[in-house]
């Protein structure tokens, strides 16, 4: 079975800066594309980075230049270095895994950010 369990959400500052964790068990960690999604109060879950198996990355717009995805294969495990973080980057992020159109889900982690 496939577990993915996020780690490091909080509270920070605007301004500031937090790295999320994605560690993911029960699989063959490498043959996924994984993702970081998040989910504000009120609105629909977005997709925020995604990266290969072979490491290629794509972000949304909004974090483009700010938000940094990247996996580690021997450690079975995705970040999200967020950098530059804005009020509106508050949500729930969820971790996402994805092979042959199945999707897996973490249960997510609370960032907020605010002074």
């Amino acid at each position: 079975q496939v577990q993915l369990v996020e780690s490091g959400g909080g509270l920070v500052q605007p301004g500031g800066s937090l790295r999320l964790s994605c560690a993911a068990s029960g699989t063959i960690f490498n043959i996924y594309a994984m993702g970081w999604y998040r989910q504000a109060p009120g609105k629909q879950r977005e997709l925020v980075a995604v990266i290969t198996r072979g490491s290629s990355t794509n972000y949304a717009d909004v974090v483009k230049g700010r938000f940094t995805i990247s996996r580690d294969n021997a450690k079975n495990t995705v970040y999200l270095q967020m950098n530059s973080l804005k009020p509106e980057d508050t949500a729930v992020y969820y971790c996402n895994g994805r092979l042959v159109g199945v999707d897996y889900w973490g249960k997510g982690t609370l960032v907020t950010v605010s002074s």
